[in-house]
């Protein structure tokens, strides 16, 4: 139990990123809601330009996870974000939350904008969505930057998934992310029903095996060394997509991989601005 309310704690202090101000935000700004699969889904649009969709991480928002990822690139891109099912400013609807049911609402919201084809970046529960976008829809992705994702439940640090059947709301009262839910939730009485439904999802097998490994498009795979994903199934991200090669004899594969040393799953959100120049020599290759 104590190591639950310390993986608790650390997960709102990690998030605590700097939000531009409004003198920072771009001028060419939209935010409102669409109605998606029976959602009423809050998104924001920044900039102009080639399209990128950001896919937030579990009990996340825009505001926490991405204000900084928005200020990096409205300045030359259109960047997509929105808020999944029950985050954030999006209300929970009788509908259980899973990655498939996730990525149907993107392509959706996509397709509201009439945006063709976008970049994905996704950060842990968003880069599973982003892994089941591009096998739902591999029309609408182009390249996919994915932290933490992965194809099998299997894939998961034992100690981690040990912990989740004892999660309960009152963990997170008091918590810097538990004030923002109930700031930006139109419901926050629901919170204790995003928490059912997040350990729901936890907590289901599920394995893409077959289906990842005929993705085309181009991936940056990134990981902590200590990270939620295993190193063990970190190694099959790469290697079933035709990573793990002989790069100096060998074509280079469609998929690269950056591991961060000395780092945790968490501790990756405070680490962005050290893999951004990775991240832009992936997104701009291949580009005139």
């Amino acid at each position: 139990m104590k190591i639950l309310i310390t993986w608790c704690v650390a997960l709102c202090a990690s998030t605590l990123l700097s939000i531009p101000s409004l003198s920072q935000q771009t001028q060419a700004f939209k935010s409102g809601y669409v109605n998606v699969n029976g959602l009423k889904m809050y998104y924001e649009t920044h900039g102009q330009g080639e399209p990128m969709i950001l896919l937030h991480g579990a009990y996340q928002s825009i505001d926490k996870m991405f204000r900084n990822v928005i200020a990096k690139y409205a300045g030359s891109r259109q960047v997509i974000a929105f808020e999944f099912q029950g985050h954030g400013r999006t209300a929970d609807i009788d509908r259980d939350i899973t990655y498939e049911n996730l990525a149907t609402d993107a392509y959706h919201l996509l397709e509201h904008l009439k945006i063709d084809s976008a970049d994905v970046f996704a950060f842990s529960m968003g880069s599973n969505v982003g892994i089941q976008l591009a096998i739902q829809h591999p029309e609408k992705v182009k390249k996919m930057v994915l932290i933490s994702g992965a194809y099998s439940h299997e894939g998961y640090q034992p100690s981690y998934t040990a912990i989740v059947p004892s999660l309960t709301p009152s963990m997170f009262e008091g918590s810097t992310f538990k004030k923002e839910y109930d700031s930006l939730s139109p419901r926050p009485d629901k919170f204790p029903v995003l928490v059912a439904r997040m350990k729901k999802l936890d907590l289901a097998p599920f394995n893409w095996e077959k289906a990842y490994v005929k993705i085309k498009n181009p991936m940056f795979l990134i990981y902590a060394d200590n990270d939620v994903v295993t190193l063990s199934h970190v190694n099959d991200m790469v290697t079933k997509v035709g990573g793990n090669v002989m790069g100096d004899m060998d074509p280079w594969p469609r998929v690269r991989l950056a591991v961060v040393p000395n780092c945790s799953h968490v501790g990756l959100m405070t680490r962005f601005k050290s893999i951004y120049p990775m991240i832009d020599e992936f997104l701009q290759q291949g580009k005139r």
